[in-house]
């Protein structure tokens, strides 16, 4: 197991002492009039509902000041109430020894039963016990799944918090993890084509073919927790 790395921790100071940023992120290089917003205040879900549900599923719970995926299973997926174009998101997350789950953007809930039909997801995995023999690839923690590997490995161990930021302006996206940028990639380009093709998602038309829509998690894949989600429109 790995423990918390020395730019982690130098990551959250820098943060810290960012004027006006308290939230543990460090300065980054999207500049923005544009103010945060918090999409969890640790005390109630409502910037938050079910995934082509009205209210948020029974097995969501807040564990101290964190969304916590209690009852992982089947109609857990949640998104938020808002849509976002062009954006910066940040936030913490956490999973259990084995654990996965995913982040995802532009969410069109009029595609199918599944985040994934639509929007591109930032991978969540505990990669010290996935298997991962051959060292990061486009199934580890940060990539874009099945489709890009991020750069290095910036994960920790398995009930570590992890911090993420993620960029999406216009066409380009920008994967962080822990105050690295690990992967960066232009949506719809002839590369993302390519790789696209050489996936899982190779034969669902909706795919990445939405330019805006519902950020989601998953909830349908084991426990995960989120804390400190802030956005901020890049638009």
């Amino acid at each position: 197991m790995k423990s918390l790395s020395l730019v982690l921790v130098a990551f959250l100071i820098t943060g810290c002492q960012d004027s006006g940023d308290t939230s543990g992120y460090g300065a980054g290089e999207v500049s923005t009039e544009a103010e945060w917003v918090s999409l969890f205040d640790g005390e109630s879900f409502e910037h938050w509902r079910g995934y082509a549900q009205e209210e948020m599923p029974a097995g969501w719970v807040i564990d101290e000041g964190a969304m916590y995926a209690s009852e992982p299973g089947h109609g857990m997926d949640i998104v938020s109430r808002e849509t976002y174009t062009s954006f910066e998101f940040e936030l913490e997350w956490k999973v259990l020894e084995g654990g996965n789950s995913g982040i995802m953007w532009h969410v069109d809930e009029s595609a199918g039963d599944y985040p994934w039909m639509t929007g591109p997801e930032y991978q969540i995995l505990d990669d010290d016990n996935a298997m991962n023999e051959g060292g990061v690839n486009k199934n580890s923690a940060a990539s874009n799944y099945d489709v890009h590997s991020p750069g290095e490995d910036a994960s920790t161990a398995a009930g570590d918090w992890h911090a993420t930021r993620i960029i999406v302006e216009g066409n380009h996206v920008e994967h962080w993890l822990n105050g690295t940028k690990v992967l960066e990639y232009e949506k719809g380009s002839d590369d993302w084509a390519e790789r696209v093709a050489g996936s899982k998602w190779a034969n669902m038309e909706t795919y990445g073919s939405t330019s805006t829509g519902h950020i989601a998690f998953q909830g349908d894949h084991g426990a995960v927790w989120f804390r400190n989600l802030r956005i901020r429109s890049l638009d």
